[in-house]
C-alpha cells in the first residue's frame, strides 16, 4: 500500500510540474511554468533593447523571434545604482502570473508598476511575487521600466531629435508600451484587456497618477490604485518632496549640466559611454518625470481641474506616518530653518498647523513631510476627481504598525513608507516573529480589497467590512490598522493648510517666489 501511494505522489507531482502549452504573442510563441495552480511566465520582452542608439528613446517594438522562447526566469532589471546585481540597459521586460485554465476566461489584469524614487526598482523582487494576488482571481503582470538618468534624462539635443520636440519621460513611455503590450496580448494568456487595473506604490503609485493624466495611455486601463502616490504639485525650479516636477527647459538645462559632468560634447558621445560611466548622483535632476507638454501635457492639477485626464476608478491612499522614513531634522530648530526655507511666507501657518516639540521633532512634525509628498497628493487627486470626474473614488489610510510602549522612543510612531507592498502582495516574511494575527488579517483584507477592485472597479464584497465612496459631500477614508474602519480624513485641518500653500504656489506670486 505505502509502495502504491509513493507511485501516486510521484505520478501526481511529475503531472503538476509538466510545462503548459506555449502561448502566442504578437511577437512569438513563449513557454511557462506552471506553478502549481497557477501558469507563471517570467522574463517576456515587451519592446527592444533600449542600448546603443536606442538610449534614450521612447521605447521600440520588440523583433519577432521564430521557435519557442523560454520564459521561466525574471529578465534584468533596470540598470540602477553602482551597476551591481542583476541589472542591465536591456531590462524592458514583464511578468505574469494566470490562474487561467483557458486562454477564454477573460480574468481581470492587476499590473504592478514598481517605486524606488524613479532611480531604482525592479520586479525581481521577492516582495513582488504575483502568485498571491493572482490566487485571488487575477491575472497579474508586473512590468520593468527605466530609472535614474536612463529612464528620464532631458536635454535640448533629444528634444531636438523628437518629433514631438520634447525628452526626459521615457520611463512613463516604457510604462505605457508595457500597457499596450497587455493590451495586444493578455487575452492569450485568459487575461481581458478591457478589465485592466495599474497599481504602483511610491514612484510607482506616482507615476499611476501621471498616467491617469496622460493622453497616451488613455483607454489602456479602466482603474488604478495608487498607493503613496500622486503628482499634483506646480512645478518648481528648485525641486522638494510634493513639489518634484520640472518644466521641459529647467530639465534640459539640469540635463546638459548632467552631461558636462560626464565630460561629452554630444549625445552621440554620451550614448557611446557605457552605463557604468554615466556620472554619480541619480538626484541631479535627471531622475524624475517632467512636464514636458507630450507625455504629461501640464501642472496636473490643473488638468484635473479643466476635467482633462483619464477619468478611470481610482484607490488612493497613503500611509501614517510616512515622514518616518524622510524626516532627517534632529531639533526643533533645524525643523523650522527647513520649513522656512521651503515655504518662505507660509512657514508661520504651516508650523502652527504641524507642531514641533519644545525639544523634539514629533509626528505632529513630520506629518509634514507626510502631508506634502503624499497625503496632500492623495487627497487632492481624490477631492478633483469625485468633483469633476464620473468614475468611482476610494481613499484609504494605511496606519498598521506593531504597538509601541507608551512611554518609548517610538511611541509616536506609525506605519513608514513603503512598509505596505508586503501587505497588499502578501509576501509579509513568515519567519518574522514580531508578526501578529492582525497583521495576516489585513493583508488579507487589503490583498482582497485590491483584487475586488481590480475585478469590478470596486473593492467591496463578500467578507471584508463596507467601503463607503468618497464623494464631495462624504469624505471619508478606509483606515487599516489589524482591522478595516472607516474613519475621517487624517489631519484634516492641517491639510486645508498646506491646500492654501499649494493653491498659492499655483499664483503669479507663489510661482514668482519659487523662482
Amino acid at each position: 500500500m505505502k509502495k502504491l501511494l509513493l507511485a501516486l505522489l510521484v505520478a501526481s507531482t511529475a503531472f503538476a510540474a509538466e510545462p503548459p502549452a506555449p502561448v502566442a504573442t504578437q511577437s512569438g510563441l513563449v513557454q511557462g511554468a506552471t506553478e502549481t495552480d497557477l501558469t507563471v511566465y517570467r522574463g517576456i520582452p515587451f519592446a527592444a533593447p533600449p542600448v546603443g542608439d536606442l538610449r534614450w528613446q521612447p521605447p521600440q517594438p520588440v523583433a519577432p523571434w521564430t521557435g519557442v522562447k523560454q520564459t521561466t526566469d525574471y529578465g534584468p532589471d533596470p540598470y540602477q545604482g553602482d551597476g551591481s546585481g542583476h541589472v542591465s540597459e536591456d531590462c524592458l521586460y514583464l511578468n505574469i502570473w494566470s490562474p487561467a485554465k483557458s486562454p477564454d476566461e477573460k480574468i481581470p489584469v492587476l499590473v504592478w508598476i514598481y517605486g524606488g524614487g524613479f532611480s531604482f526598482g525592479g520586479n525581481a523582487n521577492p516582495t513582488h511575487n504575483g502568485e498571491f494576488l493572482a490566487r485571488k482571481g487575477v491575472v497579474l503582470v508586473t512590468v520593468n521600466y527605466r530609472v535614474g538618468p536612463l529612464g528620464f534624462l532631458a536635454h535640448p539635443e533629444l528634444s531636438a531629435e523628437s518629433p514631438h520636440g520634447v525628452s526626459g519621460n521615457y520611463g512613463l513611455l516604457d510604462q505605457i508600451a508595457g500597457l499596450k503590450w497587455i493590451q495586444d496580448n493578455i487575452a492569450a494568456f485568459g487575461g481581458d484587456p478591457d478589465k485592466v487595473t495599474i497599481f504602483g506604490e511610491s514612484a510607482g503609485g506616482i507615476a499611476v497618477s501621471m498616467l491617469c493624466a496622460s493622453p497616451l495611455a488613455e483607454g489602456l486601463f479602466r482603474g488604478a490604485i495608487s498607493q503613496s502616490g500622486g503628482s499634483f504639485g506646480p512645478t518648481r525650479e528648485t525641486t522638494y518632496p510634493g513639489e518634484n516636477m520640472r518644466t521641459l527647459a529647467d530639465a534640459e538645462t539640469a540635463g546638459v549640466a548632467f552631461a558636462s559632468r560626464a565630460g561629452v560634447d554630444s549625445i552621440t558621445a554620451f550614448r557611446a559611454l557605457s552605463p557604468d560611466q554615466l556620472p554619480g548622483g541619480f538626484g541631479s535632476g535627471a531622475a524624475w518625470p517632467i512636464v514636458d507638454g507630450w507625455v504629461i501635457p501640464d501642472d496636473q492639477y490643473t488638468l484635473y481641474e479643466a476635467d482633462r485626464y483619464n477619468d478611470v476608478d481610482i484607490l488612493v491612499g497613503y500611509n501614517s506616518d510616512e515622514g518616518l522614513s524622510f524626516s532627517r531634522e534632529k531639533t526643533p530648530a533645524e525643523y523650522e530653518a527647513n520649513v522656512r526655507t521651503r515655504y518662505g511666507p507660509w512657514a508661520d501657518r504651516l508650523l502652527a498647523a504641524y507642531p514641533a516639540g519644545e525639544h523634539s521633532v514629533p509626528r505632529s512634525a513630520r506629518d509634514l513631510m507626510r502631508d506634502a509628498a503624499f497625503g496632500w497628493q492623495t487627497w487632492a487627486w481624490a477631492r478633483l476627481q469625485a468633483e469633476t470626474g464620473d468614475a468611482h473614488v476610494f481613499l484609504y489610510y494605511f496606519d498598521q504598525h506593531p504597538a509601541r510602549p507608551a512611554t518609548g522612543p517610538q511611541a509616536d510612531h506609525g506605519m513608514p513608507h513603503g512598509v505596505d507592498v508586503p501587505y497588499v502582495f502578501q509576501t509579509l516574511n513568515p519567519d518574522d516573529k514580531n508578526l501578529t494575527i492582525g497583521d495576516r488579517a489585513i493583508s488579507d483584507t487589503v490583498s482582497t480589497y485590491w483584487t475586488n477592485f481590480a475585478k469590478r472597479g470596486d473593492p467591496n464584497g463578500p467578507g471584508v467590512p463596507a467601503w463607503p465612496e468618497f464623494t464631495p459631500d462624504d469624505q471619508r477614508a478606509m483606515h487599516f490598522h489589524d482591522t478595516a474602519t472607516v474613519g475621517p480624513v487624517a489631519s484634516e485641518a492641517a491639510l486645508e493648510v498646506l491646500d492654501q500653500y499649494f493653491a498659492w504656489r499655483r499664483t503669479p506670486e507663489g510661482a514668482a517666489w519659487a523662482k
